[in-house]
């Protein structure tokens, strides 16, 4: 019988004498049946080049190599890069990158593998997930997906519907660029070690066109940010408050009925579409002011 994932990893840590590093958010999954789901939800195949973030003792690196016609692996743990070096050494697909990810240059990396299709595959370190994430969408780095593990709280806040809970300017900017679709819940008993949170599982497709057309993607960001930025209050003292146009309460109100809404709605009840309307309307009030 073959041994499980998880005495496997514990016999290479055993080995190569390896001591975690909080500071790097090294959790490493140990569950086969969440590595399938990873792997079947990414839809890998051999025309993908996958970047995978924090390989860990490349686990998921090897089943991904299986695969796709090339794996990038940015890892920034120096003492994880040899062990990684020997563990995959069967492998000629798979690139090891001794980088932080937050300074590499997607981009470049991308360029140099022209004519194929880019996924972003990985077990993202949680206290820089945002970061990642958001800049690939932002400076629009040409992927076709990210299917990642998260913190679940994030992940159900990327996936949330108005009106709920979960619901946010995170939901909102991350339903801009992609469709969004929840993979799997991860418990902590999947991990060495275990994390303090759960996980989820979820894929982002990244879409050719955002979801809606706006005049100014970053005034529309800034005016969902100001929609949420006082949870209770209406959205017409969260614009007030925020500061981003200079109008009254009433003008802001006048303006809020002028296009169909009530004035006393909060900024949690509407969708991508409505604040893609009202940002529009009042990036033009703002520059003709």
């Amino acid at each position: 019988m073959e041994a499980s994932l998880a005495y496997k990893t514990k016999q290479i840590i055993k080995k190569y004498e390896f001591s975690f590093k909080k500071n790097f958010g090294q959790n490493f999954l140990v569950d086969e049946r969440v590595l399938d789901k990873i792997i079947s939800a990414a839809n890998i195949t051999k025309d993908d080049l996958i970047i995978e973030v924090g390989p860990g003792i490349g686990t998921l690196t090897q089943a991904m190599a299986k695969k796709a016609g090339k794996v990038i692996s940015v890892e920034i743990d120096k003492t994880l890069v040899p062990i990684l070096g020997e563990l995959l050494s069967d492998y000629d697909n798979i690139e090891i990158i001794n980088e932080d990810i937050l300074k590499v240059d997607i981009l470049e990396i991308i360029k140099k593998h022209p004519n194929m299709n880019v996924k972003m595959v990985a077990n993202l370190p949680y206290n820089i997930t945002t970061p990642i994430i958001m800049g690939i969408l932002e400076k629009h780095i040409p992927m076709d997906s990210l299917t990642v593990m998260i913190q679940k709280e994030v992940a159900y806040r990327m996936n949330a519907t108005p009106s709920t809970k979960d619901y946010g300017s995170l939901s909102l900017v991350t339903q801009y660029y992609c469709e969004p679709y929840l993979v799997a819940n991860v418990p902590q008993n999947c991990f060495m070690p275990r994390p303090n949170v759960d996980s989820a599982v979820i894929r982002l497709d990244i879409l050719k066109e955002p979801n809606v057309k706006v005049k100014n993607e970053a005034f529309m960001f800034e005016f969902i940010k100001a929609g949420f930025s006082q949870r209770r209050k209406t959205l017409v003292n969260c614009i007030f408050n925020s500061g981003i146009v200079k109008m009254s309460k009433e003008e802001i109100g006048s303006v809020l009925v002028e296009l169909g809404y009530d004035e006393r709605v909060r900024g949690e009840s509407l969708n991508l579409e409505d604040y893609a309307k009202l940002s529009d309307k009042f990036f033009d009030l703002k520059n003709n002011s």
